[in-house]
């Protein structure tokens, strides 16, 4: 048996990537019968004839994680990308996917790209993250900066991009191996808005490790039985929590509260905290 990843599926037909290369897969049949979609990202096990080229899944390895949208298993970290400029950055969404990979227990890294449109401007917003404990890199392929650093935080592990469209995403992975060679495609002067490129999930081999090429999250809102949880998905709050007053405090209109405390000193960022009690309201028991 050879072990190797998913790296793509379509139509029933898998790519697997393994020590000695590229395998194209179809499943066993008793994988066809599972409940649960094979994923792009999962570990399997595979047989083939001596000196064929084709091969056939005959194990899922157990996941250590699995996200729904996208749909993609055993995810390390999300390197959340927005650019500097055109478009600007929608800081709510930012902070909404943060939130949702807190919540997932994943690591995250934060990527601004297009950093030579607002070098200050990049610099400003790129500090503010960081000391939130997020790596954080300003990139540009126009002057080929930041590139290396961020190669060394996608090292050796499955990394899923997740940012809006126009970002650059697909650039910036072009700009890390030009051997990818992914479809780009424009901003809208009008609407600040580029149109996704990228269509299915599909793990690209980078840094010694692989990067999912994907449509990013679309699973934005809240449940709304994350109201509890929601305080523990923003890094600043955590050391203020158990001081506060009211056992339980949601940091809302509680009195003694010393994340509100936090948030007048400067001490938690005034955006994040509003940021936080938007998606508060969302995360709301439905009664």
């Amino acid at each position: 048996m050879e072990r190797g990843v998913i790296v793509k599926g379509i139509g029933g037909r898998y790519d697997v990537q393994t020590e000695s290369g590229l395998v194209l897969c179809m499943l066993r049949g008793r994988l066809r019968l599972r409940d649960d979609r094979v994923l792009v990202g999962d570990k399997v096990e595979i047989s083939r004839e001596q000196g064929g080229d084709a091969g056939v899944v005959e194990r899922i390895l157990p996941r250590t994680n699995e996200l729904t949208r996208p749909a993609i298993a055993n995810v390390d970290q999300v390197a959340v990308v927005f650019s500097v400029q055109n478009p600007s950055p929608n800081y709510l969404l930012l902070d909404r996917i943060l939130v949702q990979a807190e919540l997932l227990d994943l690591s995250c890294v934060v990527v601004f790209t297009k950093g030579d449109l607002d070098p200050a401007g990049a610099l400003k917003v790129a500090n503010e993250y960081a000391v939130l404990s997020y790596p954080t890199v300003i990139t540009s392929v126009i002057k080929n900066e930041g590139l290396q650093q961020l190669r060394e935080l996608l090292k050796g592990k499955i990394s899923t991009l997740a940012g809006p469209s126009g970002a650059g995403k697909s650039s910036l992975l072009n700009a890390l191996d030009p051997g990818l060679n992914l479809e780009t495609g424009k901003v809208s002067a009008k609407a600040q808005r580029g149109r996704h490129t990228t269509r299915s999930v599909e793990l690209l081999p980078l840094a010694d490790g692989y990067v999912a090429d994907t449509p990013g999250f679309s699973k934005l809102s809240m449940d709304p039985d994350q109201e509890r949880d929601l305080q523990f998905a923003f890094p600043e709050f955590r050391p203020h929590i158990d001081a506060c007053q009211f056992r339980g405090c949601l940091h809302r209109r509680e009195p003694g509260c010393k994340v509100k405390e936090a948030v007048q000193t400067g001490e938690i960022l005034s955006r994040r905290y509003e940021h936080y009690l938007i998606l508060l309201e969302e995360a709301a028991p439905r009664y």
